[in-house]
């Protein structure tokens, strides 16, 4: 007997609810929701495409403004500057680092970075001297202060002379021969 009737004593089978109008308008409009939000997010990247990429908005990307030392830091990392500017300000405490005396008559003129050499000008013979004694110990001073193997080797000038004067006779007040020319 096949029937489609419940025999005597079984509960009648569930028919599956259909939806209702409620039912299928909540589901029409979530679907629309999701096809916006795709067109919308599409649109959003053709935008910014079109504008040069994001723009910086609430959250904190790398194009917010930031503090100049921060921005000044930053510019020397990426340039690869941080020994020249360590060096720099050395000069800039040279008192500090090798004390008042030898500041005093001594004066860095110059870093070469490629030999890592530290070119020292000395008012007078006798304190070039004393310096060139004092060197490798000046030389560990720095690195210390500005890490290990910056400055290998220091050089000391002596004092400069005067302008070299050419021709045995000057006139008083001339400026060399460039005067008698108009």
């Amino acid at each position: 007997m096949t029937t489609d009737q419940p025999a005597a004593g079984e509960p009648a089978p569930k028919k599956a609810a259909e939806p209702s109008g409620v039912d299928l308008a909540r589901v029409a409009l979530r679907a629309a929701k999701e096809q916006a939000r795709a067109r919308g997010d599409a649109a959003q990247q053709k935008k910014q495409a079109r504008r040069g990429g994001l723009r910086s908005g609430a959250r904190a990307d790398g194009r917010d403004p930031m503090a100049l030392g921060a921005a000044i830091n930053r510019l020397l990392n990426e340039r690869g500057w941080e020994t020249p500017a360590a060096v720099g300000g050395v000069m800039g405490r040279w008192p500090q680092i090798v004390g008042e005396a030898i500041a005093l008559h001594c004066t860095p003129e110059r870093y070469d970075e490629d030999a890592r050499e530290l070119m020292v000008r000395c008012d007078s013979t006798a304190w070039a001297t004393e310096i060139r004694l004092r060197a490798p110990q000046l030389v560990a001073r720095l690195n210390e202060d500005l890490g290990h193997g910056t400055v290998r080797l220091i050089k000391v000038n002596g004092p400069g002379g005067p302008p070299r004067r050419y021709g045995p006779l000057r006139a008083p007040g001339s400026t060399g021969p460039g005067d008698t020319y108009g």
